[in-house]
């Protein structure tokens, strides 16, 4: 087969390696930091042969490699890859690699800026209860080539796409592409609002039948776009972009699919009215699939929501401890503070990201009693704070600190809930969001 070198040892890469190793690749798995957990992870692959190298700064002349495969977190425009792809070396993401090995099975493919994690969930869970073996992949669940390592591949693919990995997974073709949401998000990485809408949108045009979210006021402007779209609407058939024996709507508080009742929205316990467009999107895959409404109507009535969106932590003291810490731009984290009661105490910060957050301050405004700001960015955030006209923050730095002073607040502010929503990734203190969340959690579990 030759020589791959796989780009990033996380999740991904690691099961990109193993999966190259399988196919009778001599492979090379590298990562530019060299920390002592990777160290372990170095020993664990050495006994497959497949050969780690830390601290690495990958050289085609040196490492000569006849296929590169990149995790979702390496950026595709990094010299290496350019370099790489102008070499006509095959040049690939994880993702694409999973594909090459799944194309046999139809795949769901999820995209947008925000929702995509909620609506694969849901899309999971549904395909599940309907009995069918159809694991989620991609930024949530497994990494997707240990979907292609199983012995029994599965009967579907219900994959999260982000910006990245489509771009570097040309030929990813799903059976259905759900696109959620279109806002300013990673333009560091994608310069222009129009490159990235482009990126977003090739996923759909390769995708057999595709799902746009018509409550979304950018997707909506492009509907010429998508002439064979199935809509949803939380506004009913009247809304709908589209004739609507193709739309899936809110109808008098019921879910109605292609012009038949599916079930009463109550159902649904998650927080927040894009819930219910997250909701829309994943019946509509479903009906697409052919799966029966029992099987949509017991998922559904049984989900429990996913972790760091949203999640409620506990109560104390009467007040509703929330652990959002998913929200890592500016319009998720709008979304976080929409969908909970006021009076709020807001935690937010981090390692600050592009974009513009007059919208989610004037939703502070409205929602927060308080702000407390860590991180990296507390310092830029409570600048635009005060521009806005917003004085009600304090400039702390740790998560800590954060937790211990809103519960000090307490008796004084009476609030209804206290929200980690950070606008912010989460690498100036975290590896992860999931490590900013969990650590939320246990801080909140252990107040008494």
């Amino acid at each position: 087969m030759g020589q791959a070198l796989v780009i990033g040892v996380g999740r991904s890469g690691i099961a990109a390696a193993k999966l190259l190793k399988h196919q009778g690749w001599d492979v090379v798995l590298g990562d530019r930091q060299n920390k002592p957990a990777l160290e372990q992870v170095r020993d664990a692959l050495a006994p497959l042969g497949i050969t780690v190298k830390l601290g690495h700064n990958p050289d085609l002349a040196v490492d000569q490699p006849d296929l590169v495969v990149a995790s979702p977190g390496v950026p595709w425009d990094i010299p290496f890859l350019q370099m790489a792809r102008q070499h006509q070396v095959d040049t690939i993401g994880e993702m694409e690699l999973a594909w090459r090995s799944l194309k046999d099975i139809p795949w769901v493919g999820i995209t947008g800026t925000n929702g995509k994690t909620t609506t694969t969930a849901l899309v999971a869970a549904i395909f599940k209860t309907a009995g069918l073996d159809a694991p989620a992949c991609g930024n949530i669940g497994n990494a997707a080539c240990e979907l292609a390592l199983r012995e029994q591949p599965p009967e579907w693919a219900i994959a999260e796409v982000s910006s990245y990995q489509i771009e570097s997974s040309q030929t990813l073709q799903p059976r259905i592409g759900i696109w959620t949401t279109f806002t300013p998000d990673h333009l560091a990485r994608h310069k222009t609002l129009e490159n990235y809408y482009n990126i977003k949108a090739s996923l759909l045009k390769r995708s057999r039948r595709q799902v746009l979210n018509g409550n979304d006021p950018f997707l909506r402007s492009q509907v010429d776009q998508w002439p064979d779209a199935y809509w949803t609407s939380v506004k009913g058939e009247a809304d709908l972009p589209c004739d609507k024996s193709k739309g899936v709507v809110i109808e008098d508080a019921w879910v109605k699919a292609f012009g038949e009742l599916i079930m009463p929205v109550s159902l649904l316990k998650m927080v927040g009215d894009h819930n219910l467009q997250n909701l829309l999107l994943a019946i509509a895959a479903a009906r697409l699939a052919g799966i029966e409404k029992s099987a949509i109507t017991e998922a559904i009535a049984t989900f429990p929501g996913v972790p760091h969106r949203l999640e409620l932590i506990r109560n104390y003291q009467g007040v509703q401890f929330i652990n959002d810490s998913k929200a890592t731009n500016y319009d998720a984290a709008e979304v976080g503070l929409t969908a909970v009661n006021a009076p709020a105490i807001l935690i937010a910060g981090g390692d600050p990201k592009e974009g513009d957050g007059t919208q989610w301050i004037k939703q502070i405004k409205a929602k927060a009693i308080k702000a407390l700001l860590i991180g990296d960015a507390a310092e830029k955030f409570g600048a635009m704070f005060s521009e806005q006209g917003f004085e009600q923050y304090e400039i702390l730095e740790t998560m800590d600190q954060a937790i211990a002073r809103s519960v000090e607040l307490i008796p004084e502010l009476k609030p209804k809930v206290v929200l980690l929503s950070p606008a912010c990734a989460s690498f100036d203190q975290y590896s992860s969001f999931e490590e900013r969340g969990e650590h939320f959690r246990s801080l909140c579990e252990n107040l008494s």
